[in-house]
């Protein structure tokens, strides 16, 4: 190392009277719950990518993605011919804790009924008919993703 020219100053060296220095910042460490948490909103989102392709490469026109209001979300709101599809994504990378489509029970199929009841007066819109699916979405590591399509749970 070289020392500075009479007159100037090394920056890599403290003057006397400059505060101490801090060590360099890290990122804050993640506790393994906002590790999973982050993990599983990437699955997720990367789920619902799937199933929304896979709708539309069968005929369906997407509407709207994660819709929200104070009463839940709706992942999916799509048109197929003049029935309008509320479509609830279901994401697992394993069948360790059963299958996604396991994961609508009757509670939540009453919720996607509310919703979409919100979302058509939200929209003003009055489809002929109005259809709630559910789409399984297993994505096992590299593999490519298994995709259940199931119509009219609810």
């Amino acid at each position: 190392m070289t020392a500075a020219a009479p007159g100037t100053h090394d920056p890599h060296q403290d003057r006397p009277g400059d505060p101490p220095r801090q060590p360099p910042r890290r990122p804050p460490r993640r506790s393994p719950g906002e590790t999973l948490a982050r993990h599983n909103t990437s699955l997720g989102a990367r789920g619902e990518a799937e199933a929304a392709d896979h709708l539309v490469a069968g005929g369906m026109v997407v509407l709207d993605r994660n819709w929200r209001c104070d009463a839940g979300e709706i992942d999916l709101v799509l048109r197929e011919g003049r029935t309008l599809v509320i479509c609830e994504v279901k994401t697992r990378s394993s069948l360790r804790y059963g299958s996604p489509l396991e994961a609508v029970d009757e509670r939540k199929a009453a919720r996607l009924r509310r919703l979409a009841a919100r979302w058509m007066a939200c929209h003003d819109v009055r489809p002929d008919d109005v259809r709630i699916d559910l789409v399984g979405v297993l994505m096992p590591g590299s593999a490519r993703p298994e995709i259940d399509h199931v119509r009219g749970v609810a």
